[in-house]
């Protein structure tokens, strides 16, 4: 276990600028394997055995200016693709995202805000002050269980005012929660070449796809985005190649309502078996190639 350790740690040494810097940083690590509680440095601290006046030690670590987030980042992303046993599908590697809010206490906190709270139980207030947090995972294991392996995790909202501090005002204003997500996504889609975007339904918004298609005209990497339709989704036909008589050609054909596919072309759906929570399912499916109603391009 302690070689296999080694062996991942040590490529993390290049992005320290001292070797002082990088020993801790692999007793950071082990002590977030180790800590039996989630109490900051104090857990390292006590479950390593450390002494005391190591503390202000380690809280010295995350302001040190001997390394930079971005190339722990990119190596890791490297170490996962060369380590990990990566799930692929038609040659894409499948990336896992979502948001997540955690609720604070303190109302003063960095990044604290206030956040509106989807949920289904009535016994949740509809609003909280907390962080809202953004990660990004990439699926890992073998054909008996899958594992979500984190690439990315980040506060997405209400960190303006501390990017200011060291920004203008017009770099410190950080893009949507679901920009954002985009944006991880194709950060890793750099590295992997091809991957597949898994979101749910909520990050498929106009801002999403726009911020998709931008990162396809910049970059060579491929991220196509699997999610979920809203009950409204509209999307269009293909408009035919030749129009008649005079005029701008049509970017669009005709109309179609996805919901009313499922009664209208029922005949054409295809059956296909799939393991879903470790049981065998029957689903339908219909493949086709519209276009869609926010970019009037190829989903």
């Amino acid at each position: 276990m302690l070689k296999y350790l080694n062996e991942l740690l040590h490529p993390f040494r290049s992005c320290f600028s001292r070797q002082a810097t990088f020993e801790w940083f692999v007793v950071i690590v082990v002590g977030f394997m180790l800590r039996s509680d989630h109490l900051g440095v104090t857990s390292i601290i006590r479950d390593l055995s450390l002494n005391s006046r190591c503390y202000e030690t380690l809280v010295h670590f995350f302001r040190s200016s001997a390394w930079s987030p971005q190339s722990l980042r990119q190596t890791w992303l490297q170490i996962v693709r060369r380590s990990a046993p990566l799930l692929v599908v038609q040659g894409r590697v499948v990336l896992v995202g979502d948001g997540m809010k955690q609720a604070k206490e303190g109302r003063r906190m960095p990044g604290v805000k206030k956040l509106y709270q989807e949920s289904e139980n009535v016994s949740k207030g509809d609003y909280i002050f907390g962080h809202l947090f953004g990660a990004i995972g990439i699926l890992v294991g073998d054909s008996r269980k899958w594992f979500c392996l984190p690439l990315f995790i980040n506060l997405q909202d209400g960190v303006n005012t501390i990017l200011s501090w060291k920004k203008s005002a017009s770099e410190a204003q950080m893009p949507s929660h679901v920009v954002q997500m985009i944006e991880q996504g194709f950060e890793a889609a750099k590295e992997f070449g091809q991957v597949l975007l898994l979101l749910d339904r909520y990050f498929l918004s106009v801002p999403a796809l726009e911020q998709l298609k931008a990162c396809h005209l910049a970059s060579e990497a491929r991220m196509h985005l699997v999610t979920k339709a809203k009950s409204n989704a509209v999307a269009y036909e293909r408009p035919p190649a030749k129009k008649p008589g005079r005029g701008r050609p049509p970017k669009k054909g005709q109309a179609v309502k996805l919901k009313e596919l499922f009664t209208t072309r029922a005949a054409d759906f295809q059956t296909a078996t799939v393991l879903l929570y470790g049981q065998e399912v029957t689903v339908q499916f219909l493949c086709l190639d519209l276009l869609s109603l926010y970019l009037m391009g190829e989903v």
